[in-house]
């Protein structure tokens, strides 16, 4: 082999080498998302919930409703999306009809439950029935930050006298 065509060759496997070998870049390249903008307020569904119980050895009708309250002031989440919270009403009926007690609640009847946080960003989310236990009627309650799994779960009491108690839940399950 001579060497003119000596060098052509290496000319040409450089020239091979060169071309397969592709550039690494360190930049990396990210899409770009749009921020949601926040849109109405969003309001949770209405809902009522009605129960037989035997308490006392009589038997009793509880119904708990929960409805979106424009009056409340609205709570903002992170991104500014408003939220409208919630008023429930307790009402216990005896068998006659007659209503025993009837209590209204909102975020505000569990502050002295809620840190600085929930009053500020927390809306009242749940209220159900537990148990009748002794002389007092005794619900489980919850508020919560809007489309989360985060709450304060809390147990409120109502006695025989329509006395109600509010303290937070040490037992969560």
């Amino acid at each position: 082999m001579n060497y003119k065509s000596l060098l052509a060759l290496t000319f040409v496997g450089l020239l091979a080498t060169s071309c397969g070998k592709k550039k690494q870049h360190d930049d990396i390249i990210v899409q770009e998302t749009e921020t949601p903008q926040p849109q109405a307020p969003i309001r949770m569904q209405d809902y009522k919930d009605v129960k037989d119980v035997q308490w006392l050895g009589k038997q009793y009708q509880i119904e708990v409703s929960r409805t979106a309250c424009d009056s409340l002031a609205m709570v903002k989440d992170e991104s500014g999306q408003k939220f409208v919270d919630n008023r429930i009403v307790l009402k216990v009926i005896r068998q006659d009809g007659s209503v025993f007690c009837t209590k209204t609640f909102t975020k505000s009847a569990f502050n002295a439950c809620l840190d600085d946080d929930y009053r500020k960003t927390g809306i009242l989310e749940g209220f159900v029935f537990d148990k009748a236990e002794g002389n007092q009627l005794f619900f489980a309650a919850s508020v919560c930050h809007p489309q989360t799994d985060e709450y304060i779960p809390m147990v409120v009491t109502v006695s025989n006298f329509g006395e109600v108690g509010i303290t937070k839940d040490q037992q969560m399950e």
